[in-house]
């Protein structure tokens, strides 16, 4: 028989989540509220991420959103930079270094990221759960309020929350819509006829659910069940890793406040569980790191109040790493650390060159398959080339090509001499290379051509073969 959980085996709370009860039920959590010093910073973090989010779909370059991933269209803009479909390796390189840089951060500061930044966080904790708060009261209430009868009141609190959480799950998904299909389109679904936009509706209203579902009774369970970053935690953390850590060597044993004449000396942790209290993700940060904790520095503010109305120094529970409080060592490079930050310059740097020296057009050159060369009187020989431009830049391009090298001379069949492409535009042609007998020293001949603007601008140089008789 296996051995029943036990509040005396300090390991049984590794045999399931926080917010699973022993019959395998959800275990609603009902975080105390609670402020503090952190939670300050994190409000001044969470509302700088608000801004963002709401504004940065309204801001433009070049009259592009300064972000869109526009999965349709096959259009991605990261801060102005267009990458489109033949950019591949480029948005590759970028989510790679990206990945680098998370793996690195969690490294060296745990699951910062999770508790500041991340969205599931700052919409959860500080939008919707203060919304909650107002309208049910604090975590006693809310408790209450679930476990009592239906009557006028829970029905008015708890139809009002509904609504007001679907209200702001909609603008949210609405917003978050517009990252992928642009603030221009969105305003077009809203204001033009339903009948236009039945798809951009369906999306609407789509994402308006995910996130209702979520905020109003999935919550924790996104962090705990869904993301994958937690579980990285196992193989990213280690003893130098910054992360949200109960002192324990000044903390244990719990117990009171003891006297010099108590025979047992306790340490400064009282065990008020005010730390489990303020968990948004129901665990007690007193048991270690755990895949649930999201860094979000409430057990510290919670800990840090209880040390100052019983004169302990603060910071029984703070930022720490596990040599920092077993061996009392700072803050120092392991050589995961160092590995990690000369991979990173190295993909940053690549990123950078890579961005920076690419072309704003792409342009292929290729005799077009199965014809072979043509003899042009007795002094001249001529190639069939089939070409195609792409403008990737922002701006409408006038473009013609030019060969460059050897000396000959092109003719263009059925299109005209010079391109207009719009950005994004794709235009493609026929043309004849004719070069002179002379100029062929062997069968097959590297040709260069250049494509340039109407201000005579070479944009770019492409490579071709040219064959002869030779």
């Amino acid at each position: 028989m296996p051995k029943e959980p036990s509040i005396f085996d300090p390991d049984s709370f590794r045999d399931s989540i926080g917010t699973i009860n022993e019959s395998g039920d959800r275990q609603w959590v009902y975080p105390q509220k609670q402020k503090g010093k952190f939670y300050r910073k994190r409000n001044w973090a969470s509302n700088i991420f608000l801004l963002l989010f709401f504004g940065l779909p309204f801001i433009k370059l070049h009259g592009k959103p300064l972000i869109l991933f526009n999965i349709l269209e096959r259009e991605f803009i990261i801060f102005g930079a267009i990458f489109r479909p033949q950019d591949l390796f480029l948005f590759a390189l970028f989510l790679l270094t990206f990945m680098v840089f998370i793996v690195l951060f969690t490294v060296i500061f745990g699951r910062l990221f999770c508790g500041w930044a991340c969205p599931q966080t700052v919409f959860m904790e500080m939008v919707f759960r203060k919304i909650e708060y107002w309208i049910e009261g604090n975590a006693q209430q809310q408790k209450a309020l679930n476990e009592r009868d239906w009557d006028k009141d829970k029905l008015l609190k708890k139809g009002g929350k509904i609504v007001v959480f679907f209200v702001l799950s909609f603008v949210i998904g609405n917003f978050f819509l517009s990252y992928f299909i642009g603030i221009d389109a969105l305003i077009d679904i809203i204001t033009q006829p339903l009948n236009q936009h039945w798809g951009g509706l369906i999306a609407m209203l789509s994402f308006a659910g995910v996130f209702f579902f979520v905020y109003s009774w999935f919550r924790e369970q996104v962090c705990i069940v869904v993301c994958p970053y937690g579980r990285l935690q196992g193989v990213l953390l280690d003893a130098n890793s910054i992360v949200v850590a109960y002192d324990y060597l000044r903390g244990e044993p719990r117990g009171k406040i003891s006297k010099p004449t108590d025979p047992v000396q306790h340490g400064d942790c009282i065990d008020c569980n005010l730390c489990v209290r303020v968990c948004p993700t129901g665990i007690d940060i007193r048991n270690g790191t755990q895949l649930e904790c999201i860094n979000c520095t409430l057990c510290i503010d919670a800990c840090d109040q209880i040390m100052e109305s019983i004169h302990k120094p603060k910071g029984l529970i703070r930022y720490a790493s596990e040599n920092g409080i077993a061996k009392g060592q700072k803050l120092r490079l392991s050589p995961r650390m160092i590995g990690y930050s000369i991979v990173l310059l190295v993909l940053v740097t690549g990123l950078g060159f890579a961005i920076n020296t690419r072309h704003l057009i792409d342009t292929t050159v290729l005799r077009a398959p199965g014809v072979m060369y043509q003899e042009i009187g007795a002094d001249s020989i001529s190639n069939l080339y089939n070409y195609k431009m792409l403008n990737k830049s922002q701006d409408t391009l006038k473009l013609h090509i030019k060969l460059l090298e050897p000396a000959g001379t092109i003719k263009f069949i059925g299109t005209e001499k010079q391109l207009n492409l719009y950005p994004g535009a794709i235009g493609e042609g026929t043309f004849f290379v004719t070069l002179h007998r002379k100029a062929i020293e062997q069968r097959k001949m590297k040709l260069q051509f250049g494509v340039f603007n109407d201000r005579e601008e070479m944009l770019e140089t492409i490579k071709s073969v040219f064959l002869g008789p030779i």
